[in-house]
């Protein structure tokens, strides 16, 4: 896409002004990183841009600059559902499917304005008009600052946007560390860091602010963790009660699945969280090396991402999912054993 239409992408850009910017449900770091980080770029580019969040995110985001002009879609549907009724463009980023964009679909669906994709997972939609998809990408954030970069803009790039940037990339790579984090990654974290970024402030402000209640959480989900050892593969469980007793807010439990990941000889590793008032259980899977996690969310448990990085979730109870997902390991154990 980026070749071949950025032309015409320019020419759009330059007759729209009224833009909507749009996260997945559920926002991470990577989907607030960009879709602030296009922002400011749009902004300053004197455009009426807008991010609309379809839902809450984690509190451990909510410092990035720009963040107190987020609208939150569910809290504040009227003026959400007017600005994309206006948008000449709409950006979807951080996911390739209408249907990760929650309560805003509907509206999105019926939108006539421009869509216009950045993300880095696989099998997208047909949804936009212009697709930038690139699956190899260690974030959406590293594509929004290529996405620049092909608009020949990078010497705009404001110490705002580079923050946002950063804490995208620095979040999905697992903090440099997965194997999508390429030596280009690298290149564009050294210009962020020489536009602006503070590195270890941005660290701080996401991984060092940990509540109380949510470390001893963290407590609670290890005392759960079990253990396969013959197929390779540990997962941790947390029910409604345990998140209520320590006064679960939402983000408390990013990066848990990473901890049975850590385990030695463990290659795949699973949380299921249950939430009662969405009537699911969430489910996060994470894989080291050629197991594919995104294969087995969407093959199993309605969900998808990346070879290493997936989510899904299940409409059975807790237990329920959990015996499933023990019912299934067998049939990747040509996969999982040693």
């Amino acid at each position: 896409m980026i070749e071949q239409n950025i032309l015409e992408i320019t020419a759009e850009l330059s007759r729209a002004s009224n833009i909507v910017i749009v996260p997945h449900k559920g926002p991470d770091g990577d989907a607030m990183g960009s879709t602030l980080a296009l922002w400011h770029f749009l902004k300053e580019k004197g455009h009426n841009a807008h991010v609309i969040a379809p839902n809450d995110y984690p509190h451990f985001l909510k410092w990035l600059p720009g963040n107190e002009e987020v609208i939150i879609y569910e809290s504040n549907q009227e003026k959400s559902n007017k600005l994309i009724e206006e948008a000449e463009i709409i950006f979807t980023l951080d996911f390739n499917t209408l249907s990760r964009s929650g309560l805003m679909f509907e509206r999105l669906e019926e939108s006539e304005a421009i869509f216009i994709m950045i993300d880095h997972h696989q099998e997208p939609a047909k949804y936009a008009h212009y697709t930038y998809s690139d699956a190899t990408m260690s974030s959406t954030c590293q594509m929004v600052y290529h996405f620049i970069e092909k608009l020949r803009a990078v010497k705009n790039i404001t110490p705002e946007i580079a923050t946002c940037l950063y804490t995208g990339i620095m979040t999905d790579t697992g903090s440099f560390r997965f194997s999508s984090t390429t030596s280009d990654t690298h290149r564009v974290v050294a210009d962020l860091i020489e536009k602006g970024a503070d590195n270890s402030t941005i660290h701080n402000n996401v991984f060092d602010t940990n509540s109380e209640n949510g470390l001893q959480l963290l407590g609670v989900a290890l005392q759960n963790l079990k253990v396969n050892q013959h197929l390779r593969t540990a997962y941790i469980t947390l029910s409604q009660e345990e998140l209520d007793r320590k006064n679960f807010q939402k983000g408390d439990t990013e990066g848990f699945v990473n901890y049975g990941l850590s385990l030695s000889g463990i290659v795949f590793a699973a949380i299921f969280i249950e939430h009662r008032a969405e009537n699911m259980i969430k489910i996060s899977f994470r894989s080291k090396g050629d197991f594919s996690v995104n294969d087995f969310a969407r093959k199993h448990f309605d969900g998808g991402g990346h070879t290493n990085a997936a989510g899904g979730k299940s409409d059975l109870s807790l237990n329920d999912t959990v015996v499933r997902f023990n019912q299934i390991l067998p049939e990747y154990t040509k996969e999982l054993s040693l």
